[in-house]
C-alpha cells in the first residue's frame, strides 16, 4: 500500500474517537426509545470524520462553535462521555448543568462553545469569537461548523461579507450531508457544490471529502494555518453523510435503501480500521480491546447519566447574562 502521511498514533486516535462517537450515538438513540431522553435529539451516526479530522489539526486555544447536532463535537472537544450523557438526560452534572440539553452543549474549559438550536445562529457568533482572538492578538482559529441547510440564511451572507471586510482568523465548515432536515441539497439550490458560495466574497473555499479522517485533517490544519497567518476565513465544504434520519423523529423516508449502502461502503471508521490492519498498526485483539473499553466508557456514561439529580428549581436563575455571568471570554 503507498506511504501513509500520518502516524500510527494518528490512525489509533482516529480510530477510538470515531468508535466512541458511534456507540456513544448508538448509545443515546437506545435511551431515547426509552424516555430517558426527550426533546430534540440529532446523531452523528456517519459523519464522525468531520471532527476526528479537525481535532488532530487544530492547536490548543482553537475554538469551536456548530449547530444542534453536536454530541460529536462535544466528544471530540473532550467533554468526557459521562457529562455528555447526563447532559442528554437533563442532569445536573451535565455540561450545560441539564439546562442544554441535545442542542445546547457547551463547555468554556474544552473551548467549545455550543450547541445552537437556530439554524444558522452559530455562524456569526463563530465570526464574533475569531474577532475576539484577533483583538486580543492571538494566533487562535475559531472553526466554525453549519449544516448545508443554514448557507440558506441570510445570516451567513452578511457574516462573510464582514469576516472578509475584518480579515478574521475563523474556519468556515459546511457539513454537507445531502439533506436539509428532509430536503435534498438538489432541491434548494441550483449552487449543487455549496463552497462555490464563497466566491461572491472573494473568500477561499475548497471542498473535501468529509468521509476521509486524512482529507479533513489536510483541509483543517491548511485553512487553520492560513488564518493564523493572517490569510483571512476559508469557507470548507466537506462532503458528508449521515445514516440516521434528521432528528430521531424522522424515518428517512427521502432517500433510497441504495444510497444508504453506497454511503456505508465509505463508512470513516471501518476505512481507518482497514488502514490500521493493513500496516500492522494494531492487532484484531487490540482493535477488540479499543471496542471493549469504548463500550465500557460508553455504558458507564449511562449509570452516571442514571443516578445524577435532575436540576433543583433555583436553577433557572443561574448562568444568566448578569455581571457574574461565568463565561465571558477573557
Amino acid at each position: 500500500m503507498a506511504k501513509l502521511k500520518h502516524t500510527k498514533k494518528t490512525y489509533v486516535d482516529w480510530y477510538r474517537l470515531m468508535l466512541l462517537i458511534r456507540r456513544f450515538e448508538e448509545k443515546s438513540a437506545q435511551m431515547y426509545g426509552q424516555n430517558k431522553i426527550r426533546g430534540f435529539c440529532h446523531l452523528y451516526i456517519g459523519q464522525e470524520a468531520v471532527v476526528a479530522g479537525m481535532v488532530s489539526a487544530k492547536k490548543d486555544g482553537d475554538k469551536v462553535i456548530t449547530a444542534y447536532r453536536d454530541h460529536g463535537h462535544a466528544l471530540a472537544m473532550g467533554i468526557p462521555a459521562n457529562e455528555v450523557m447526563a447532559e442528554l438526560f437533563g442532569r445536573i452534572d451535565g455540561c450545560s448543568k441539564g439546562k442544554g440539553g441535545s442542542m445546547h452543549m457547551f463547555s468554556k474549559d474544552h473551548n467549545f462553545f455550543g450547541g445552537h438550536g437556530i439554524v444558522g445562529g452559530q455562524i456569526p457568533l463563530g465570526a464574533g469569537i475569531a474577532l475576539a482572538e484577533q483583538y486580543k492578538g492571538t494566533d487562535n482559529v475559531c472553526f466554525c461548523y453549519m449544516g448545508d441547510g443554514a448557507v440558506r440564511q441570510g445570516a451567513l451572507h452578511e457574516t462573510f461579507n464582514m469576516a472578509m471586510v475584518w480579515n478574521l482568523p475563523v474556519v468556515f465548515i459546511c457539513e454537507n450531508n445531502n439533506y436539509a432536515m428532509g430536503t435534498s441539497v438538489e432541491r434548494t439550490t441550483n449552487v449543487t457544490d455549496i463552497y462555490k458560495m464563497a466566491s461572491s466574497y472573494e473568500m477561499n473555499a475548497e471542498q473535501v471529502d468529509g468521509m476521509s479522517c486524512e482529507a479533513v485533517h489536510e483541509s483543517m490544519k491548511r485553512t487553520a494555518d492560513l488564518a493564523r497567518k493572517g490569510g483571512g476565513p476559508t469557507f470548507v465544504e466537506l462532503k458528508t453523510y449521515r445514516y440516521r434520519g434528521h432528528s430521531m423523529s424522522d424515518p428517512a423516508k427521502y432517500r433510497t435503501k441504495d444510497e444508504l449502502e453506497e454511503y456505508r461502503k465509505v463508512d470513516p471508521i471501518e476505512v481507518v480500521k482497514s488502514t490500521i490492519i493493513k500496516s500492522k498498526f494494531l492487532s484484531e485483539k487490540e482493535l477488540e480491546e479499543i471496542e471493549e473499553s469504548v463500550e465500557a466508557e460508553v455504558q458507564t456514561s449511562v449509570e452516571f447519566a442514571d443516578n445524577s439529580p435532575f436540576p433543583s428549581p433555583d436553577e433557572i436563575y443561574k448562568d444568566v447574562y448578569e455581571t457574574d455571568y461565568p463565561f465571558i471570554i477573557e
